[in-house]
């Protein structure tokens, strides 16, 4: 790394000191980011554990700063924590994160950071931990060792230069070398485009370089970034080049690979790969990974200066709208009835994916660039775009727990799509994927609400599908909520319509969600009967994930009925399902249901051992049910062993939860497993409470377990028994 040295060592020694943080601001290609990859490098020993890097866009044109919780997930990410583990809210990614760098000794990069506030949450407090930060502001004094950048010193910039280009060229020219480094403003990045100019035209003696130069600005200060290099590598390209650097000052998201570059350009593929390498011979843009591109901020600033066209833009977002459909139907194919119409727009370059697995390759490779383009479709009056990406990118947000964008992107396609009063094709699309987030998050009302609203303009729209769909969507928080007549009602509707259009998918997951409810008031011989005919429709579709939520459904009511060791085959499966998937909510609750069959045959270290490892594969599941449901399993199997205490304890954050989601019949569940424990650690008085709320709330839900409450207390000969 050419100059610098002092400022290494500055990076160096807080290291060595144990500092938690180093501020690192300065200009526009001053060589901030430059400087601290090199220092990470050079400090890859003192840090084994790790050396991460986030680009939190805090200053690059057309993308806004990465919020909190993205980095978050980004460094979770990095540190080698599974998508589908990464928690749903900031503060719990904060703990996780946190948790995660304990005892290690970890570097992490956070570059081009906004604001001092951006970067707090992702400091380090671990001891041996580093952050090193760079941005054009300067930090405060609780954000790390400051260390401002200035210009390099003009042997160092002359220095820089003889190493781009090779001594041979520059021997015995040592004052044209100083005048044009001074044209660059002693700027490491006009520089180096300067030298990548220089070198690409061999015969050019240096005067023309420096001529060159003089004709294209004023002399090179830190405040005009040294622009003249820029300019002056710009007019030496052929205008097909220039028009692509243009365009991609303009470009929404941090990166474009080649297919996306020929959107953007409106060429072929073959013709964009020649163009794009041609701008990063000359050093105006980065290969970020192989055929994918970004630019620097300052050349993205100057390349910004004139704004594309709007129709090249429409052009690259009509590529990620058409090209993320096609992705999401081989990657999610069950999914594919219910996607939303691309039919009105055409891409000549968009690729085809031969398999689910290329698919999601593609959709998590452009992830940052889908979700900047959903927020500039936005901000330009393209509504269409705004909510079709919104709506197509949500199952791989939803399967991948990244809740801050799925609810951020629809909620913004909803402020868009609702201003249209007569799009109820986009309001229902949107309406119905809301609802669906805030039910995974507890937030019931709110779910109830948005599918409420969904429904009659899928009935508008004679859309039988989406009438299904949203009837199921629906029915879980009404049934959540204790409206358990009302829930069948919906799901029974639901039924009728996937039978009409012959969706075996939808057709299964009705039925198994009826046979949820059948198990829920008794009646068990219809619920088996229910989710057996579920379990088999799903497995002749190859619908391996929705097979595995149906096996656990279906052992739960063989483990009511007594069949245990059919209960363990279907939990047992259930897991082998859910785990070959990646779908840890079911697979804890797989190994939960496993551990309730161990307490009931009285193998309590067994049912323990089970309840351990559904709490570690659900430790970063944003799901109120699932964690609600682990909770009470351990306290039966805790107050079975003896150990009472940790029954009350898991009971109480049963209830805790439970009180907060709203759901009803958990609530009920909890009551009674704190009063079955009060009433064993002999705290009659304190059981009484909880022992009249289980019975009241079991029985407003004409849930049997009321009957079963009264005959328990009945037979207390204790202050627990009704009064």
């Amino acid at each position: 790394f050419t100059g610098r040295a002092g400022e290494i060592a500055a990076i160096e020694a807080a290291a060595g000191a144990g500092r938690r943080a180093v501020w690192v601001s300065g200009a526009p290609g001053v060589g901030k980011t430059g400087l601290v990859v090199e220092a990470a490098h050079r400090l890859r020993g003192r840090f084994p554990d790790g050396q991460l890097l986030v680009r939190l866009n805090g200053f690059t044109p057309g993308v806004d700063p990465v919020d909190v919780g993205d980095a978050l997930s980004e460094l979770l990410i990095e540190l080698g924590v599974p998508a589908e583990q990464i928690p749903a809210t900031v503060g719990r990614k904060v703990t996780l994160y946190q948790a995660t760098l304990w005892g290690t000794r970890t570097l992490v990069v956070l570059d081009n950071a906004a604001s001092p506030a951006q970067i707090r949450p992702l400091l380090p407090e671990a001891d041996g931990c580093l952050a090193v930060i760079t941005s054009r502001r300067m930090g405060d004094a609780d954000t790390g060792e400051p260390l401002r950048l200035a210009p390099l010193p003009p042997e160092e910039a002359i220095e820089l230069f003889h190493t781009l280009i090779g001594p041979s060229r520059v021997r015995g020219r040592a004052a044209e070398v100083a005048k044009v480094v001074r044209r660059c403003g002693y700027l490491p990045m006009p520089v180096r485009v300067a030298a990548a100019l220089f070198r690409r035209h061999d015969r050019w003696p240096l005067e023309h370089l420096l001529r060159l130069l003089e004709e294209n600005g004023p002399w090179g200060t830190e405040d005009d970034g040294g622009t003249a290099a820029v300019r002056a590598s710009f007019h030496q390209l052929g205008e097909p080049q220039r028009a692509l650097f243009r365009l991609l000052g303009s470009l929404p998201g941090p990166d474009v690979d080649v297919t996306g570059g020929a959107a953007l350009a409106g060429c072929d593929v073959a013709e964009a790969r020649l163009l794009l390498d041609d701008l990063h011979e000359v050093s105006l843009l980065e290969e970020a990974a192989p055929e994918r591109y970004q630019m620097l901020d300052p050349l993205k600033e100057f390349a910004a200066v004139e704004p594309a066209p709007r129709h090249a833009l429409v052009r690259l977002l009509d590529y990620y709208l058409v090209t993320l459909a096609g992705a999401v139907a081989a990657a999610y194919p069950f999914d594919r009835a219910q996607l939303p119409s691309t039919t009105d727009r055409f891409c000549p370059v968009t690729p085809r994916f031969a398999d689910a697995d290329a698919g999601l390759r593609w959709i998590v490779a452009e992830r940052d660039n889908l979700v900047a383009a959903i927020r500039y479709a936005a901000g330009h009056a393209l509504p269409e775009h705004t909510w079709r990406l919104a709506v197509l990118l949500w199952r791989y947000l939803h399967t991948t727990n990244q809740f801050e964008d799925w609810i951020g992107t629809l909620e913004l396609a909803w402020k868009i799509v609702s201003a249209d009063t007569g799009n109820d094709y986009g309001q229902a699309h949107v309406l119905l994927r809301l609802a669906t987030a805030h039910d995974r998050r507890g937030q019931l009302a709110e779910a109830l609400e948005l599918a409420a609203q969904a429904l009659p303009k899928w009935r508008r729209l004679g859309d039988p599908r989406g009438e299904a769909a949203t009837l199921c969507a629906l029915a879980i928080p009404t049934m959540e909520l204790g409206r358990h007549d009302q829930a069948m009602a919906h799901l029974e509707a639901a039924l009728a319509k996937y039978e009409q259009t012959e969706d075996r998918r939808g057709e299964a997951h009705a039925l198994s969600m009826l046979g949820y409810l059948n198990e829920l008031h008794g009646h068990l011989e219809v619920a088996l009967r229910q989710h057996e005919s579920a379990a088999r429709m799903l497995r002749e579709i190859g619908h391996v994930q929705g097979v595995a939520h149906t096996l656990n459904n279906l052992g739960s009511v063989q483990e009511r009925l007594g069949l245990l060791t059919e209960a363990l085959a279907s939990y047992t499966d259930a897991h082998g399902h859910a785990a070959g998937i990646g779908d840890h909510c079911v697979e804890a609750y797989a190994l939960n249901n496993i551990g309730n069959v161990h307490r009931q045959r009285g193998r309590y270290a067994e049912a323990v051992r089970y309840h351990d490892k559904a709490r570690e594969v659900a430790a970063n599941v944003p799901d109120a049910d699932l964690r609600t449901q682990l909770y009470l399993d351990r306290a039966a199997t805790a107050l079975a062993r003896g150990a009472r205490q940790e029954a009350l304890t898991a009971c109480k954050s049963a209830l805790d939860l439970a009180d907060g989601s709203g759901n009803r019949a958990y609530r009920a569940r909890a009551h009674r497993g704190v009063a079955e424990t009060l009433h064993a650690m002999g705290d009659h008085e304190g059981a009484v409470t909880h022992w009249a709320a289980a019975e009241a709330e079991f029985a407003a839900l004409d849930l049997p377990e009321a009957g079963e409450v009264r005959e328990e207390r009945s037979a207390l000969g204790c202050a627990c028994g009704p009064r």
